[in-house]
């Protein structure tokens, strides 16, 4: 007798926009690559302090154009005020575009966490403050290891809390390598209320000494038993990329083991490794025939708050 066959997981990609020509040229080809596994929706990151403002634009609505996939628009609070980002999100929404990830955002390396003075002062306002505008979808940021600005565990589960109560449809967290800790996330969140959806955040190590960076600025643990793996393989990028596929399929197949089926996978513009992963746990890309359905469908109108000026 067969085993019945594991439903399909559900994936999402996240990308950056490009800053020069030949980085683009890599981010499309990634795009394209990736396109025909039929994620449930590709983001689009925001850079710090918002500096990538206009690229991510660009780059979401083009996705939305020439493509089958569904983009989420990155948006943060930082360096902007609450009519900029209210502008800008009725231009998303008029160009078709209904999924926000909504984050408080980093300033400029080397600062400090400044409201702007005329803005949204946390991702909670920010969430609120873009139901006011539309129906968009909204995700939001969780971290497992908590957020290296928060006062507590305990506090920072509530501030997430929060972000649900003010009208989140889901959590991506930070990546992780250590699954017990996502799963006692999840019992903690559930705990004190958090009921929406928490997708783990997947993050396939391409180079070593870049993720270590990454975790310390976001307060991720890099355990030793990962350092070790790629110990002595910096000039050695075929041996690392197999390493890094490893890492991260047997990481995803222990989570699908404990009833996890969805994930959130930071592909930093690269397609490699994103598609072996995926078609060890089980995906495979579809053949991409006839227009995109989302060009005919009609635009909702804006839905504003009565109250909002």
């Amino acid at each position: 007798m067969t085993s019945p066959r594991a439903p399909r997981p559900a994936v999402s990609f996240e990308f950056f926009p490009p800053k020069t020509p030949a980085a683009e040229a890599q981010l499309w080809a990634a795009i394209r690559a990736l396109e025909p596994l039929l994620p449930d929706y590709v983001s689009v990151t925001y850079g710090a302090g918002g500096s990538t403002r206009d690229k991510t634009f660009e780059t979401v609505t083009r996705i939305f154009a020439e493509t089958h996939l569904r983009p989420a628009a990155h948006l943060t609070c930082v360096g902007q005020s609450r009519v900029e980002i209210e502008d800008l999100l009725r231009r998303y929404w008029a160009a078709g575009i209904r999924h926000i990830v909504a984050l408080r955002g980093d300033p400029p390396a080397g600062g400090n966490y400044e409201p702007h003075p005329d803005g949204f002062a946390n991702a909670v306002e920010l969430v609120a403050g873009i139901k006011r505008i539309a129906d968009f979808e909204i995700s939001v940021a969780a971290y497992p290891e908590t957020h290296p600005q928060a006062n507590s565990p305990h506090s920072d589960i509530e501030n997430l809390k929060r972000k649900f109560d003010a009208g989140a449809d889901r959590a991506i967290t930070q990546f992780f390598f250590d699954n017990q800790t996502y799963l006692d996330f999840l019992d903690r969140a559930a705990a004190a209320g958090v009921h929406g959806s928490i997708v783990p955040g997947i993050l396939p190590v391409t180079q070593f000494a870049q993720m270590t960076r990454f975790a310390a600025m976001c307060g991720a643990g890099v355990p030793d038993w990962l350092a070790d793996l790629f110990d002595g393989l910096d000039e050695d990028p075929d041996t690392r990329r197999l390493v890094a596929a490893m890492v991260a399929t047997e990481q995803m197949r222990a989570l699908q083991a404990s009833g996890i089926n969805e994930f959130h996978i930071y592909t930093l513009n690269r397609a490699d490794l994103t598609l072996g992963i995926c078609r060890r746990i089980g995906l495979k890309p579809a053949k991409l025939m006839g227009v995109k359905a989302a060009l005919s469908e009609e635009t909702p109108p804006l839905q504003r708050d009565p109250h909002f000026r």
